[in-house]
Order: C-alpha cells, then structure tokens, then sequence
C-alpha cells in the first residue's frame, strides 16, 4: 500500500512539473554587427553564451506559466547585469514557441533603424504534423526589405505567403517533401526581388518542421556594408542556419555577329562586366546566371566604361535549373549588308553541358548566317541521310544524339539536292566522345555584298567555351595521287603541345615541301625538308589559331599526301 502510493505521488508530481513547462527555441536573426554575437540570460541563467547571428538553439524545456526574464547581453558579458535589452514573458504550459532575436541595435548606420526585438511564434513545431511532409514556419526577419508575397514557382503552387511585413509569421506550410523554387515579390507585384531553390527532399527533410526566416539586407549599402537579404532554414536541431540557395541557371553565350562593326564586343550582366573583349567566333564556357528575376545583358563596344556604352540591351527571366544557349548574331550597321537582319540573340533553353548517353556526342545545330536561305543538312558519309531540315536563319534544330564517329556532311538549299557546301565532321578525330556541342552556320554565303566580311562556314562551340572550331571543308585532296612509296601518319592526333609528330614509312629518304593550310585552304607555314624513316617532329607553335583544324601537305612535284590534324 505504502509503495503504491508513492508511485502515485510521483507520477502527480511528474504530471505537475510537465504542466508547468513550455517548448522554446531562440533564433538569432539580428543582421547589426553591433549584436553580431550575444550571449542569452534566462532569468540570471546564461543559456546560450556566444550566440552568433544565423543560429539557432534547439528546442529547450522553459518554466511556464510565471514570469520569466529573457535578457540579451554582449558576448564578452560576464552576467545578467551587462544585458543591452530585457524580455518578458509569462509561456502558456504545454506550448511550444519560436522567437526570433532581430533588428538594430547602433544608434546609426542603418536605414531603417528598426528597434532590436524579439518576435515571437506560439504554436510552434518540433516535427511535421504529417510524417510524409515538411512543415515550414515563414517569417519576415528582413528590417529593409517590404512587404512580400512568396510564390513557388518549380511546382506551380502559386502565392503560398501573401503580404507579409517585417516581423510577420505566416503560418506552417504542410508541403510534401519535394525540391521548391521559391520567388520572393514585393506584395502585389509581379516580378521577383530574389529567387531562392527550397530543395527539401534533397536536404533530406521528410517529417521535419523548420522556420524559415527573411534574413539580412536588400541595400547593404546603407546598412553599414552588412550581409545580404536571403532565405535562412533554422531546423528544430538547432545550429547554424542553412542559407537557401539563390536560384541559378547555366548559360553559354556565343559570339556570332558576323558585322565588322560587333567584331570584338564587351558583355554586361545586372550592370557587371561579363566578358571583356569577347571576340567573333567564339564562346563563353558555360556560367551560372540568377534564375526566376529579371536580368539584364547589355552589348557594348569592346572600348566601353560601363553600360552607359551599350548598342544593345536585353532582357531575360531564366527558369530555375534550366540551361541555356544564347547566340548573339545579325547585322549592327546602318549600311553595307544585304539582307540587314537586325542583330539579336537567339535562346534555347534546352542546352546539354554533356552528351545525355555515355559514348555519344549531342550536336545542336543552329542557322546563325544572315543570308543564307532555309537549308537542309544531310549526311552523305555513313549515309544517315537527312539529319536536319528547312532550318530558317534564327532556327536551332533539336539535339541529334550520334554515336561519336566522322561524318560527311552537305549543306544544301532546302528541298534540293545540290550542295551549298560539304564539311567533315570529325568528332571521333576531335576527341568529342561524350560531349554536347554546339554546331552553326556561320559568316557570308555571299561576303561581297556583306562589306567583304567572313565567308560561310560550320563552326563547333564546345562546352568549355573558346574559339570556335570550324569544321573542315571538303577540298578534294583524298583524289590527288600521292607520293610513290610514301605513307604517313600522325603519332598523336590531337596535336596537345606545340610539335606535330609526323611517322614516315618510306623506303628512301625524301626531298618534299612540307606546308601546313587552315582549312579555308590559306597556307600558314611553308618549308623544305629531308624526311627521315620514322618519327620527324614539325612545329606548329606559330599557329595562329592555337585550337583548330589544319591540314599538313607533303609535295614534291610528282603526288601530294595530305593528313588532317586538331591542334588543341
């Protein structure tokens, strides 16, 4: 008897000091240097000592329904009596709180100067109320920034907090556990001040509830140079916040623009230098870009100071997690081109960085020559027929997903069967195995009525970006008869350093004038020289394209032996 009533007077007991707790956890969201790092008393308690800003402590057992004192003091304070700011509270037993330390403490520097205070959440939660979902608490910590509505746009949800001002919570979001693009919008408008990725399954947070939190600065420019305006994930854990990452998309610019006059042009995005000096003919290797705001990319002469220069401005909203191509071509000039196409940027938005099946090589092609009609392009040398078709100036032909191999290809007006033009494809021979390039038309089918400008050719963008590559024309040498008892080939193609390796199997020493041309057919470099049986090593140091296609020419007034090389 005696023992079953002290279990009962224990178990009352227990029941009694259960009931007079509450849940808490403390966020500290304050962005002022001057609070940067606090120490918290509960009562004459220190709780958290050394509290730094975008932490958070995990949920703690709290006395309730007394009054309690929370007090914030200096990191380096040594008691209660060196609090720079005092709370009361009196917490309703069984409940469970989130408040959010934020605001500003200095006198100066800061605009708004909103008051230092705590915020507080009184129906928080350590877990989602469903175990398939995440529960995520919204609040508006950010002391510049204005009311807001918050849009997730990856899923299609729509407006999930509507009009929410500084030191507002919306109430938890029961979402299931998948990966959100969210958009933060002035309330009411339309377009976004910032874009935040909420990767929740990624993050690994089904069954968790967490606070998300509107933390830091929209102007750090008169807030004391202090940090950013993001998104901060505070777990029931507590620690170190975790920041939301901004949204990003991945885009290649191409320098396509075949007027002398946008010969060499400099590249402005969001009003900073993106690419100095990005020459014709070349492209930009792939970089991330804001996603889901508005950005701006201006054009400007390659002497600009700023964008105050520009010939032309554009401007884009990027999906989150999408890949872009952007083809910058057409005509500057007032005058001396026919057709004047206006010069612009062409987009596609389903842009490869690799090729999607190992082994392969995925080739965009692009029409990109401003007067050239629709074409056709087909396949003449495995006989693959046609692989792209009545492609229009301005078109980009879905990826062709082909087995890394040479091809032949024609050009051809679309709907006839004479050539405009036939290239080599070698992507086997340039080492394209698993890659997604980039293939366009590009320059003057007729440069003398375009200001005597860059001839019509096919030209390669790789993912890395650089000079583009042109592909070779079919010239015809594989007909001419080659040297009586002479055969070559190349020890290592691609040409990595600056020494062509030439192995010569030949029964006599030989007398023959070596010539290397580009293949538009020009001649870079001419000499006379002794092959030797063997390995005869060539410089091409002077190249003038460091990374190209060339040929290398062996004559000597009775046959030629001609080799195609890459020098990379």
């Amino acid at each position: 008897m005696k023992s079953l009533i002290l279990t009962a007077f224990l178990f009352l007991r227990i029941a009694f000091v259960n009931a007079q707790t509450a849940r808490v956890q403390v966020i500290h969201n304050s962005a002022d240097a001057a609070a940067s790092t606090v120490d918290v008393y509960l009562g004459t308690t220190k709780i958290l000592d050394d509290f730094a800003f975008r932490t958070a402590s995990p949920f703690i057992d709290v006395t309730a329904g007394v009054p309690i004192k929370v007090s914030i003091a200096p990191s380096s304070s040594s008691s209660v009596a060196d609090s720079i700011a005092v709370f009361n509270y009196n917490l309703m037993s069984g409940s469970t709180y989130v408040l959010i330390a934020e605001g500003i403490v200095s006198a100066t520097g800061y605009n708004p100067a909103t008051p230092f205070d705590i915020n507080v959440y009184g129906m928080g939660r350590e877990a989602a109320s469903n175990s398939a979902n995440t529960d995520v608490l919204v609040h508006h910590g950010a002391t510049d920034a204005p009311a807001v509505d918050v849009v997730e746009t990856g899923a299609g949800a729509g407006t999930i907090v509507a009009n929410a001002s500084y030191g507002d919570f919306a109430p938890y979001l029961e979402l299931a556990t998948a990966d959100y693009v969210l958009q933060v919008r002035a309330a009411g408008a339309s377009s976004a001040v910032a874009a935040f990725d909420a990767p929740l399954a990624t993050l690994g947070l089904q069954g968790a509830a967490l606070t998300v939190v509107a933390s830091g600065f929209l102007d750090p420019s008169a807030n004391s140079n202090g940090p950013a305006f993001g998104l901060f994930a505070a777990p029931a854990t507590g620690g170190a916040m975790v920041a939301l990452p901004a949204s990003k998309s991945r885009l290649q610019a191409i320098h396509n623009s075949a007027d002398a006059a946008a010969a060499t042009v400099d590249v402005y995005l969001n009003g900073d230098l993106l690419i100095d000096d990005f020459d014709f003919r070349t492209a930009s290797p792939f970089i991330d870009a804001p996603a889901e705001v508005d950005i701006q990319l201006v054009i400007a002469p390659p002497t600009s100071t700023s964008i105050a220069d520009s010939i032309a401005v554009f401007n884009y909203n990027l999906a989150s997690g999408a890949t872009y191509i952007l083809v910058a071509e057409g005509i500057v000039s007032a005058t001396g081109y026919s057709p004047a196409t206006p010069f612009g940027i062409n987009v596609y938005g389903m842009a490869r960085e690799e090729a999607s099946i190992s082994g392969n090589t995925d080739v965009l092609v692009h029409h990109g020559a401003t007067d050239a009609p629709a074409v056709d392009v087909v396949e003449v040398g495995i006989g693959a027929g046609t692989i792209v078709a009545n492609a229009s100036y301005g078109d980009f032909a879905p990826y062709l997903e082909l087995g890394t191999n040479d091809y032949r290809i024609e050009v051809r007006a679309a709907g006839t069967t004479t050539a405009v033009a036939t290239y080599d494809a070698p992507l086997s021979t340039l080492s394209l195995q698993d890659s997604a390039i980039t293939v366009i038309a590009s320059g003057f089918l007729d440069p003398s009525v375009n200001s005597n400008g860059a001839a019509f050719g096919l030209y390669v963008a790789l993912p890395e970006g650089g000079t583009l590559i042109p592909l070779p024309i079919v010239t015809g040498l594989a007909s001419l008869q080659s040297i009586d008892g002479l055969s070559m080939n190349i020890a290592q193609n691609p040409v990595l350093d600056d020494n062509l390796n030439l192995l010569i199997n030949s029964s006599v020493n030989r007398n023959v004038q070596l010539s290397v041309i580009d293949m538009s057919g020009r001649v870079i470099e001419t000499l006379n020289t002794d092959l030797q049986n063997g390995e005869n090593t060539v410089s091409v140091h002077n190249l003038p394209i460091k990374s190209g296609v060339y040929v290398v020419l062996l004559s000597n007034g009775e046959g030629v032996n001609a080799l195609r090389f890459v020098k990379k």
